[in-house]
């Protein structure tokens, strides 16, 4: 006997034979079914000839929605049916012929359809990032960017200890490699039948292994910045779990204390270049303060022997004078002799307090903008030369002065001014690199408060002159291309 599905009340007449598909579910709109409603029921004539296949058909738009019904549903009149009635042709139309059946279970097959490529979508994004994952970073320029300062793993006291420690490292690297400990294998592994030859072959693999993996790990050191450490140890670990993976059939692997060795050694070598670093510029400064304080030794011998000198020769003058009898001449060489003695006296006692100094404030436009200024200290007697000296080669133009005050106590003003402008530094990481971000105008606010009387003259404008005339310069050029 045949079944025809039975629609409910309020639900579209299906046509002769239709058969829901594998999925399918009426639509949302359609009024619930009557508690124990038969939806198969036997066929009583002789069935119909089939319905005509609904020919390939370009995915339709959004299933129709049914508007909502409010009253007594579907019944609520005849005015409301053919209404109804109506949308579903202009739908049916739209949809190339389908009848509303058909339009529900296209909606179901394009709802399944969407659920596939959600969870297609949703495994490749997994597995984007598995890959991800596995992927180690090592663009240069990106790992600079993300530097940050650096933490030392392992603290030690200088580079020599670091250097020590490495040497110990690498021997007990050496000692494990001899020893077969750094890369296991299966020991029951046959070959043929014969566990020698297996053993044998586990060998070989395990060299080839280990071969591989110290040559990761030793390109890791050799090219090893403080910077790069975590993508270096990453890589190393990236190593790790391909042998893992190429001998798994033999259960080859890296000895975890062979990896944590080689590891260490990454550290090592990361701390030791930090520290090596950190000690040339401590160097670096120390000789430039010992190049400045051997710069002001100079000068004060040398003004101590121009004084000296001139010294010598009012006394000389002195004593023909009196030797003349010419009291009123003597007199004259007399003071001059005090104020040469008054400023020897100065110049050793510059020379002797190591703290005094003039302190100067001076700013480069055309190198490093209008709102950066250098604050140092100088001990030199002629403090300009200091500044001539900073506006070498090493920068475009030449300095601009813009206050220089002297101090019996010049490393404490300086160490003030430093202190107020801390926040402002442009390199917080080397604090003997003296530039803050500030404008001339701020420093002399800040002066004011700080140096008190012994601020006596101040230039806020800088002169910048080979900088204007540069600019000029190039405005020219570029015009008179213009023009040609």
């Amino acid at each position: 006997m045949e079944y025809r599905f039975s629609s409910p009340p309020g639900w579209p007449v299906p046509p002769v034979g239709w058969r829901p598909p594998h999925g399918w579910r009426p639509d949302p709109s359609w009024p619930p079914a009557p508690p124990g409603w038969q939806f198969w029921v036997p066929v009583q004539a002789p069935p119909p000839a089939p319905a005509p296949q609904v020919p390939p058909r370009p995915v339709p738009a959004p299933a129709p929605v049914l508007p909502e019904r409010s009253g007594g549903g579907l019944f609520g009149g005849k005015r409301k049916l053919e209404a109804e009635n109506a949308e579903l042709r202009g739908w049916i139309e739209r949809l190339g012929g389908m009848d509303a059946m058909g339009v529900s279970a296209l909606t179901e097959e394009l709802r399944a359809e969407r659920g596939r490529l959600q969870a297609a979508v949703a495994d490749a994004a997994r597995r984007l990032r598995e890959v991800e994952r596995q992927v180690v970073l090592t663009e240069e320029t990106v790992l600079l960017q993300e530097a940050g300062v650096y933490d030392y793993r392992h603290p030690l006291s200088d580079a020599v200890a670091y250097k020590e420690r490495l040497a110990e490292v690498k021997a007990r690297i050496k000692a494990m490699a001899r020893e077969n400990k750094a890369v296991l294998g299966s020991t029951n592994w046959q070959v043929n039948g014969s566990a020698a030859e297996g053993r044998r072959m586990v060998r070989d693999f395990s060299k080839l292994m280990l071969r591989a993996y110290n040559a990761e790990a030793d390109n890791c050191v050799r090219t090893m910045r403080p910077y790069k450490l975590q993508s270096a140890v990453d890589r190393l670990e990236k190593a790790v779990e391909m042998i893992v993976k190429l001998g798994k059939t033999m259960s080859i692997h890296v000895s975890g204390d062979y990896h944590r060795l080689r590891v260490y050694e990454l550290e090592l070598t990361a701390d030791y270049l930090a520290k090596q670093e950190e000690e040339k510029e401590r160097d670096r400064a120390q000789r430039e303060q010992r190049r400045e304080e051997e710069a002001a030794r100079r000068e004060f011998e040398r003004e101590k022997a121009r004084l000296r000198k001139e010294e010598a020769h009012y006394k000389a003058a002195l004593s023909k004078l009196i030797a003349k009898g010419d009291e009123a001449g003597a007199g004259e060489l007399k003071a001059k002799l005090e104020e040469i003695g008054a400023a020897v006296g100065d110049v050793e006692a510059r020379e002797a307090n190591v703290r005094a100094g003039y302190v100067y404030v001076i700013s480069n436009v055309g190198a490093f903008g209008e709102d950066v200024v250098k604050i140092g200290m100088t001990r030199r007697l002629e403090p300009e030369d200091r500044v001539r000296e900073l506006g070498d080669a090493s920068v475009p133009f030449r300095f601009d002065t813009h206050a220089l005050i002297f101090s019996d106590d010049a490393v404490g003003l300086e160490g003030r001014l430093h202190a107020a402008l801390n926040d402002r530094r442009v390199n917080r990481v080397n604090l003997r690199r003296e530039f803050f971000r500030a404008t001339p105008a701020e420093v002399r606010n800040l002066l004011q408060q700080i140096a008190g009387q012994h601020l006596l003259e101040y230039r806020d404008v800088p002169e910048a002159l080979e900088w204007r005339q540069s600019v000029h310069a190039t405005t020219a050029m570029e015009d008179g291309e213009a023009r040609v």
